[in-house]
């Protein structure tokens, strides 16, 4: 009988879980200590009986790859166990859990409420994509909570947050805004991709449903894409079946990569955690730096929100240069330690404009009507000892090389 590890500590589970139920299961090859990575795309069975009893869900095993899968489903059980929910369901990427999710819980008719500084990919698919589907969108300011309760009131089926949010790292309340759907018996969608469940825990808070790109901080390596959603057994079982049909599924290797990267879960958000709030000290104290968005800092406007619902603060920052978009050109390539790259949440820094990063598929307008300055810089801070890097930020704020 498989026995639940979520009475552990979050270290503990992020070494454990899914890695136990994998052996319970019987799905490792001679003895091995790590989770295999089961490469077949079909799964054959002895008798027509047995075969039935795993198509019907009475008997557990795998069928087919688009299906399930024992390397992916000892992934799914690592973050059902850290986000302490009663089912997890990943997908190929991030944005495919994102989008299978809203596309799953909707249909035309349908009215979703957000905020405007989402993910890029994300706003996306609330400005382009789920209109053309007749569902309406209200994006409000993210941190002006009283005009999201009045939008919610209006009608809302689904509540989308995303906190902290990506890039600004502005804070939204899940816990009041959870409150405020909940009485109009909509759905509440928590993106924690930039907290991780070390950090943050929305299902706790009064979410339905929490999500991650796994691909950052999750994996933590760079090295695999890679998206997840847990919440009630009922809602990720349609999101399972919606995935299972239209196939966004994640591949064996992808899955492996991502186990192995949770495994330090704990101890890189512990060090990037750490690192992050001494950087964007440093630089709010930089005569360059003409703004800092970090939820440690006690002058962030959402601070005390962030104080409350986050047990640390995370290990992304952003911070906006006087000069405009030209001094970020020439201060990006003067960094060292740090990758200038379209990613975030590895253990090697990572640093990039939204017009790069997170919002490349926005135009300049769009990046302005959610709040981002064009001379903002995205600091993902990786697991390199502190005063490197801030030493390494120095330098290229004071324009050495």
């Amino acid at each position: 009988m498989q026995r639940s590890n979520d009475k552990a500590g979050l270290g503990t589970r992020a070494v454990w879980s899914g890695e136990l139920s994998s052996k319970e299961r019987g799905e490792r090859w001679a003895g091995a200590t790590q989770v295999p990575v089961a490469l077949s795309v079909s799964y054959g069975y002895e008798t027509v009986e047995e075969w039935l009893e795993v198509a019907q869900g009475k008997k557990s095993g795998h069928i087919y790859g688009r299906n399930t899968n024992p390397t992916v489903a000892a992934f799914e059980e690592k973050v059902r166990e850290l986000e302490s929910a009663e089912a997890a369901t990943s997908f190929a990427s991030g944005m495919a859990a994102i989008s299978n999710t809203l596309f799953t819980l909707l249909s035309p008719g349908d009215r979703v409420v957000s905020i405007k500084d989402t993910y890029g990919g994300t706003n996306k698919i609330f400005i382009e994509f789920l209109p053309r589907f007749q569902i309406d969108v209200a994006l409000c300011d993210t941190t002006d909570h009283g005009a999201i309760e009045a939008e919610i009131a209006k009608g809302c089926k689904l509540l989308y947050l995303e906190t902290p949010t990506n890039p600004t790292v502005r804070i939204v309340d899940i816990a009041r805004l959870a409150r405020a759907a909940h009485d109009r018996a909509a759905l509440v969608v928590v993106d924690n991709t930039f907290a991780t469940p070390i950090n943050q825990r929305p299902l706790e808070l009064g979410a339905d449903l929490a999500l991650h790109s796994a691909t950052k901080f999750l994996g933590g390596h760079a090295d695999a894409l890679g998206g997840v959603v847990c919440g009630p057994k009922d809602l990720v079982g349609r999101i399972y079946h919606f995935r299972e049909i239209n196939g966004a599924c994640l591949e064996a290797m992808s899955a492996y990569l991502l186990l192995r990267g949770m495994k330090t879960l704990h101890l890189r958000i512990r060090q990037q955690n750490e690192s992050a709030l001494r950087i964007a000290e440093f630089l709010a104290s930089h005569p360059r730096v003409a703004k800092v968005f970090y939820p440690g800092l006690s002058t962030h406007e959402n601070y005390e929100i962030a104080r409350r619902q986050m047990s640390g603060f995370g290990g992304v920052l952003s911070f906006e240069l006087r000069g405009g978009f030209s001094e970020v050109q020439a201060f990006l390539p003067r960094l060292r330690y740090a990758n200038l790259a379209a990613n975030l949440g590895a253990v090697e820094t990572v640093a990039g404009p939204p017009a790069t990063t997170s919002h490349v598929e926005s135009t300049p307008e769009e990046r302005a009507a959610a709040g981002i300055p064009e001379a903002l810089i995205r600091y993902s801070v990786g697991i390199e000892d502190t005063e490197d890097l801030i030493s390494d930020l120095r330098h290229a704020l004071d324009g050495s090389n």
